[in-house]
């Protein structure tokens, strides 16, 4: 863009794979970009940094444009309540974690990528009931396989996963799921619905074939149709056709809820999280958060993967750091910062415990 001198820049979510120096150099950028004279629209959810490098903000919700403001007047508070349209809490309420027995048991995973070489490298990694333990990582280095491995969609090269204390290394999808595994997908429309179907029946997509949702092998729809009303109401799944809706005809922010009230629903032992907020506002982020803690605290383990760091750090009980297919850190959440998991994500050091090591 600059080498074909632009004067306008567009910049949509540039920060979704960088870490915080990197984000730190960047808004650096974009600052001495203006004052070179060039124009920078920026589009972001993320309202620090709105704050750091923005001159004024336009607010969209709902198509509409609910106003313009001057960054320098206006609080991330108040730019929130635009968007969401009523209070929202930047701060996930949370007690102290109390974790319990090992639900999840991950041991030397290997797992090829789509060359065929390791992406994750002999990766052990252990989740309890009552806690969350948050993967952090700049994207490409291994989490997608990881999940991959852990929920059946990529084969396992040598390792084990116990669930529970069962072996389901070389179980089916399906087997994994009927263990006690929760899963809302990375790619939502790859791995989470199928578009063509109307959302009650994506609802019911794990337990079509069980009572009350069918019996004698035949849909018991009334059932489906209580089951689909609830879900909508309970996490907000904006649809025009209410549970008749065409799931592809759903914005990208309502098929994530439709997900997350699915999997979250189930009430699994195991409860695995990828980029749950990827899409919505801070008002659903707020809610999604907290239904998470609340698996936590009825004693499920949950796995959360995430590229936010904000949402790593405000979830977490413990955090794990992957970095190149290897872990690079382990820490508890009280015992580290931004800038710590920054260093870590890039593999400047690595943490396990209390032990630095230089990499």
């Amino acid at each position: 863009m600059l080498y074909r001198n632009s004067d306008i820049l567009i910049f949509d979510e540039p920060t979704a794979v960088l870490t915080p120096q990197e984000i730190r150099e960047l808004m650096q950028i974009m600052r001495n970009l203006v004052d070179e004279g060039k124009t920078i629209l920026l589009i972001t959810h993320k309202l620090k940094e709105i704050k750091e490098v923005a001159d004024r903000c336009t607010v969209l919700r709902k198509g509409k444009c609910i106003g313009t403001v001057d960054v320098k007047d206006t609080s991330e508070r108040q730019m929130a309540e635009m968007m969401v349209g009523r209070n929202v809490s930047f701060q996930v309420d949370k007690t102290p974690a109390k974790p319990q027995q090992v639900v999840l048991d991950i041991q030397n995973l290997v797992v090829n990528g789509a060359k065929g070489i390791p992406a994750v490298k002999g990766i052990s990694l252990q989740v309890h009931a009552g806690e969350i333990l948050g993967l952090a990582g700049i994207d490409g280095n291994g989490q997608t396989e990881l999940v991959y491995g852990l929920t059946g969609l990529a084969k396992i090269q040598s390792g084990k996963v116990l669930l529970n204390g069962k072996d389901i290394t070389n179980l089916s999808i399906k087997e994994r799921l009927e263990s006690g595994l929760s899963h809302v997908p990375e790619d939502r429309h790859k791995h989470g619905l199928v578009l063509d179907f109307k959302l009650e029946e994506n609802f019911v997509l794990h337990c079509y074939q069980k009572e009350p949702y069918a019996k004698h092998h035949i849909l018991n729809q009334s059932a489906i149709d209580e089951y689909a009303d609830h879900l909508i109401e309970q996490f907000d799944v904006r649809c025009g056709q209410g549970k008749d809706t065409l799931t592809r005809s759903m914005s990208g922010g309502n098929q994530q809820k439709a997900i997350i009230a699915r999997e979250i629903d189930r009430s699994c032992d195991l409860l695995l999280v990828v980029q749950p907020t990827r899409g919505l506002d801070v008002g659903a982020i707020e809610y999604i958060h907290k239904r998470i803690v609340d698996e936590r605290d009825k004693g499920r383990a949950v796995l959360l993967v995430s590229l936010e760091l904000d949402e790593i750090l405000n979830l977490s009980d413990r955090i794990a750091v992957i970095h190149n297919g290897e872990l690079s850190g382990l820490v508890q959440r009280e015992d580290t910062d931004e800038n710590e998991l920054g260093l870590m994500m890039s593999g400047a050091i690595k943490k396990v415990g209390d032990a630095y090591e230089e990499a």
